[in-house]
């Protein structure tokens, strides 16, 4: 029973460390393969608007041209602009293949490929991008486009992107076979963007910055991080010197490290898997934990059961064996235990990773339990545990002295109560880690729940709503479009405009407003929409009249912070007010709304604005009719929805979004980490309460003919049962009033990240104290039960 327990307990510590070893690893790989990416670095923008931060990942577009020529310092620099585009492959006597959204698509020239080490599959570095209307592909995607050419043949093959564009291939480079958030597959050459589309205007505008602007610098030896960025800063002031009315508002240019782009929390427009680095700690910590636990109980039970083998060591003593001996003994002992938890955790893995795929990085594959880093892992592993589980057990085993152990006193001294300390120590620890994941989950969970079912300021049931293709530049398609979706049957109301309530992104302008003493400038967070688009969400008008479409350039709504912020203690006050968009758009104040989260609940309500847009046919918002029970009316509405776009927007996708679903996806990491920690907290109560039934099982065989003589003497069952569980009782709440202070501390440190919270509730500490408590009761009363209700007689004749 021991051996068993003692294998579970370790198997389940060892796979959570596997399992969360291999997603760490995995993520701390990527684009290490890159030669000198210690002195790379990626150029991000750090803005401030009225006092608010803003981050950017990319530049301004003419940065990367006057950094090459102005900078010193610089080994290299890279300067790329992604997009996607729909693709068209027309080849002689073929049928057109048309490829809809690729993503992944840049802009570059040869400096790109002078940083980035491609393997050329077909053509030259050094001439694939110098002229415009030139494409290099990656071989993948060469292969998508052209299955049955090889790679040589597809040099001067024509792809045309968005109708228009036609690029002639000139190159063809190899995937990265490693781990890289650098996934772009088309390479168009920078002297073609001149040539597209608003691409020249952003080209040459100091006064815009984008994240598809993306600049890439290399630094020499010699060059210091703080030199090159007071040097860009510098071609900033030079360039696009500070406006008088941008008086307070700041922007800076960064270096951020390139081992920092796939943990990429804060600049946003690079890789496609960035993680945060604080959840990579958190699952570290979690596989420490769990492991830690399996090694308790082994050192736990182990050292209980010192007492059975002490007369088997009192006499390989007599017979000669020396300590050393010993240690080496019980160490290869515990090695082997180790090994076979190790084997079926390496065996179970695959079942793991297969139950947390919602947790595991794309592209972590089963097939990395075999490569060599994970077998040194394993042997590691393996050593470390051994060491920590069985060093102190086989210390204790091997200090027996013989003459003492024949005469059944190894007990006999401080030892037995030095053996107990650290049991219970060891056990009190346990109960501590448990209670914390119960805490931190009920916390997490109360958190979400609360996120989810408050009142955010509008409706967000039975509305979906419709993003008009954004290529499509024909309004009056759009509207035809409109007016057959407004005319199905489930539609109960409907509007057209912008982004939705909340909807995690929204366009921001820098407004001012004068009383007649001071000016008050802010930045005004914008929402567009007609008439229809306070009634389908359900807005409450505080002041004022709703929004016609005749306010296009007359007219706004405010929220009411942005009215608290103009220092308006009625709101009817704001009415008529006059809000400037810079020196010649002006806006009066119509109406006041009430205060709706824009985000999720992790940002604060912002100063907003609603005013009708005539030419954005951007979003269509729909009110649906309830359905009847068991009925599929929106299905079939839908179904004719897609149809209509597809004869109107061929080529583009149609979705449906809804509304609630996009509010419940703010929360997705909290949903994933509060997931994770119920599993986590059920493997540490399940470890937890298999060495509590160890310790039970030691506990009434050392007191079996205390327990009969009790009942000999006229003990209850009850009076026996809380005798054994006493000792457990007072453990737990020694682990209770030590973690609840510390769970406190950590859970106001985890609830910064929200603007609005829910409280930390009294109940959540009573809660996971009280359910540890439980189940360890139940787990010892098996045990506990078991040895009250049994014959005396027979505990009085065992010897």
């Amino acid at each position: 029973m021991f051996t068993f327990i003692n294998i579970i307990g370790l198997s389940i510590g060892i796979s959570t460390a596997l399992v969360i070893y291999l997603i760490v690893h995995f993520d701390l790989s990527f684009d290490k393969f890159h030669p000198g990416s210690d002195r790379m670095y990626r150029v991000v923008t750090d803005f401030t608007f009225a006092g608010e931060p803003n981050f950017n990942g990319g530049v301004t577009g003419p940065l990367a041209a006057t950094a090459k020529n102005e900078v010193t310092g610089l080994d290299g620099g890279a300067h790329i602009w992604t997009s996607n585009f729909n693709v068209l492959i027309n080849e002689d006597g073929k049928a057109p293949q048309k490829f809809k959204n690729e993503g992944d698509i840049v802009y570059a020239d040869g400096d790109y490929f002078k940083m980035f080490q491609y393997n050329w599959l077909a053509g030259s570095s050094k001439t694939a991008l110098n002229a415009p209307h030139q494409v290099v592909l990656a071989a993948k995607q060469a292969k998508k486009y052209f299955p049955k050419l090889s790679y040589g043949d597809m040099i001067g093959k024509q792809v045309i992107y968005d109708d228009t564009i036609k690029m002639a291939v000139t190159g063809i480079v190899q995937d990265f076979t490693e781990n890289t958030d650098f996934m772009f597959h088309d390479f168009l050459s920078f002297a073609t963007a001149p040539y597209i589309k608003n691409m020249k205007g952003q080209l040459t505008s100091w006064g815009g910055t984008t994240s598809s602007s993306i600049f890439f610098v290399k630094l020499s030896p010699k060059a210091t991080v703080a030199g090159v960025e007071k040097q860009l800063n510098g071609l900033l002031k030079k360039y696009n010197p500070q406006k008088k009315e941008d008086k307070g508002n700041t922007q800076i240019f960064k270096l951020q490290p390139f081992a920092d782009f796939h943990f990429d929390s804060k600049y946003y427009g690079f890789g496609h898997s960035t993680v945060n680095m604080k959840v990579l700690y958190g699952l570290m910590t979690i596989a420490g934990f769990i492991l830690l636990l399996g090694c308790i109980n082994f050192i736990n039970l182990t050292t209980a059961q010192s007492a059975q083998r002490a007369k088997e060591i009192g006499i390989r003593k007599t017979m000669g064996s020396d300590r050393k001996q010993l240690i080496f003994q019980f160490l290869s002992e515990t090695f082997l235990i180790t090994l076979f938890a190790v084997i079926i955790s390496v065996a179970i893995t695959p079942l793991i990773l297969k139950l947390f795929s919602d947790f595991t990085p794309e592209g972590l594959k089963v097939s990395l339990l075999f490569q060599p880093h994970m077998i040194i892992f394993l042997l590691l592993l393996t050593l470390v545990v051994s060491f920590l589980s069985g060093l102190y057990p086989a210390l204790v085993l091997s200090s027996y002295k013989p003459v003492l152990v024949l005469k059944n006193q190894a007990q006999r001294g401080s030892s037995k109560t030095r053996k107990a300390v650290l049991r219970k120590s060891l056990t009190v620890t346990q109960f501590i880690i448990a209670q914390f994941f119960i805490m931190a989950t009920v916390l997490i969970s109360k958190q979400t729940y609360y996120a989810l079912h408050k009142d955010l300021g509008f409706r967000k049931d039975a509305i979906v709503y419709i993003d008009l293709p954004w290529r499509v530049q024909n309004e009056q398609l759009k509207q035809v479009y409109i007016n057959k979706v407004i005319s199905s049957p489930q539609v109960k109301l409907s509007a057209i405009g912008g982004d939705v309530p909340s909807s995690g992104g929204w366009s921001s302008s820098t407004v001012s407003y004068t009383d007649g003493k001071r000016e008050i400038k802010t930045d005004l967070q914008m929402k567009s929409g007609d008439e229809n688009y306070l009634k389908i969400y359900n807005i409450k008008l505080l002041a004022g009249r709703n929004i016609r479409m005749s306010d296009t350039a007359t007219g706004i709504m405010i929220n009411k912070t942005y009215a608290d912020i103009l220092g308006f203690k009625n709101v009817n006050d704001a009415l008529g007010k006059t809000i400037s968009f810079g020196e010649k758009e002006k806006f009066a104040v119509v109406g006041v709304v009430g205060d709706f989260h824009q985000g999720s609940l992790h940002t604060a309500i912002k100063p907003m604005g609603i005013k009708p847009e005539k030419y954005n046919l951007g979003t269509i918002h729909l009110l649906m009719k309830p359905e009847t029970p068991g009925g599929d009316e929106w299905k079939a509405a839908f179904a004719s929805m897609e149809k209509d776009w597809k004869e109107l927007f061929p080529d583009a996708d149609f979705k449906v979004n809804f509304f609630d679903k996009t509010i419940a996806d703010f929360y997705r990491n909290e949903q994933r980490t509060s997931t994770l920690l119920t599993w986590a907290t059920s493997l540490s109560i399940l470890i937890s309460c298999l060495g509590l039934l160890g310790l039970a099982i030691y506990t009434t065989n050392q007191r079996t003919k205390e327990i009969g003589v009790r009942k000999v003497l006229g003990a209850s069952v009850a009076s026996i049962v809380r005798l054994l569980s006493t000792e457990l009782i007072w453990l737990i709440l020694l682990a209770f009033v030590i973690v609840t202070p510390l769970a406190w501390w950590l859970m106001n440190k985890w609830m910064e990240d929200y603007a609005d919270r829910t409280i930390i509730s009294w109940w959540i500490f009573a809660l996971s104290g009280g359910a540890m408590l439980l189940a360890a009761v139940v787990t010892s009363s098996f045990q506990t039960v078991k040895a009250a209700i049994a014959n005396p007689v027979k505990s009085l004749r065992s010897e």
